[in-house]
């Protein structure tokens, strides 16, 4: 068991952990959203597709997998899916063949409106004041954007490939 005032901390210990802490919230708050998706007939992925779509109405698939931070191999199925039960479209961009255009359909607008009473709830399942949510999210985004440019300064251990 280690002391408060130990010198030398155990940094290896799980509740020391920034990702561990991230991960096991994420997890939480995925789970807590699951019901409230499903009476929406959408998976957390979906929902974060439609709500790009719901902010710019069309994007390049590369344009929202850079939004959402997801490769094609990822998004490509999740946005068939999406087509199939008719909330967006995909087409070839008539201008540039190599881009395809994703669209929120009627019905995908006309979801939006069942979708709104979502972060109310959610924002009433943290029990924080707003302000202390949004502080939180500003600051995740920072640490976001200072762990991708690291990915850049740390060479990767033993030779490996990221």
């Amino acid at each position: 068991m280690e002391r408060d005032n130990d010198p030398k901390p155990n940094w290896l210990l799980l509740d020391r952990q920034l990702c561990f802490a991230l991960y096991s919230t994420s997890l939480a708050m995925t789970k807590l959203y699951k019901p409230m998706l499903s009476e929406l007939g959408l998976t957390y992925p979906q929902y974060l597709v439609m709500l790009v779509l719901w902010e710019t109405e069309t994007l390049t698939v590369s344009e929202l997998g850079a939004r959402l931070a997801l490769d094609s191999g990822t998004l490509t199925p999740l946005l068939k899916r999406l087509e199939a039960t008719g909330l967006v479209t995909r087409n070839r961009d008539t201008g540039d063949e190599r881009r395809v255009l994703v669209r929120v359909t009627d019905a995908g607008r006309a979801l939006r409106n069942a979708a709104e009473r979502i972060p109310e709830q959610m924002l009433c399942a943290t029990q924080c004041p707003v302000e202390e949510i949004q502080a939180l999210t500003q600051r995740l985004h920072a640490l976001r954007s200072a762990l991708e440019a690291a990915r850049t300064d740390f060479p990767l251990p033993h030779g490996g490939k990221s």
